[in-house]
């Protein structure tokens, strides 16, 4: 995955200054409905908090890319959506989790709120519901990131 490390770099402004620039972090964003991923992608923004980096996004419709995606690394942080069919969000969660060394986060959507203990089972690292309530969704996020850049720094 992203190699450990600072996510910044030193940069030279236009009038010679040094600065510091971040690299965007790279979010996943998994589902086979085209409107999950564009709702996600517009709820978080360019970024889910002031704090942190810009992001960038991926967008994935299924688990064969989704896989894919995962094994070439560089990923900061997963939303699956726990309703994509035929592979669910919860599945590939625990899949990721058991097959890459450091995984990172994954916060899953789900649909009601009883799915909780089945988001327990998947090792995500939260969950948000489904419908996205925007807020909730980036101050989960924007949590799980954070922690990304922290383990990443140290």
């Amino acid at each position: 995955m992203t190699p450990r490390g600072d996510y910044s770099a030193a940069v030279t402004d236009a009038h010679g200054a040094a600065t510091t620039a971040r690299k965007p972090l790279k979010i996943v964003v998994y589902s086979d409905d085209r409107s999950v991923r564009r709702d996600v992608m517009l709820a978080l923004g360019r970024r889910p908090a002031a704090d942190l980096p810009a992001v960038e996004y991926h967008e994935v419709a299924t688990e064969a890319v989704l896989l894919s995606v995962a094994d070439a690394g560089g990923v900061d942080l997963f939303i699956l959506d726990g309703e994509a069919v035929p592979a669910g969000g919860m599945g590939m969660a625990r899949q990721l989790k058991d097959e890459i060394y450091r995984c990172p986060p994954i916060l899953l959507l789900i649909a009601r709120p009883q799915d909780a203990w089945l988001a327990t089972w998947s090792r995500a690292d939260a969950v948000a519901a489904h419908p996205i309530n925007a807020m909730a969704l980036a101050q989960a996020a924007a949590c799980l990131l954070r922690g990304r850049l922290a383990i990443s720094a140290g």
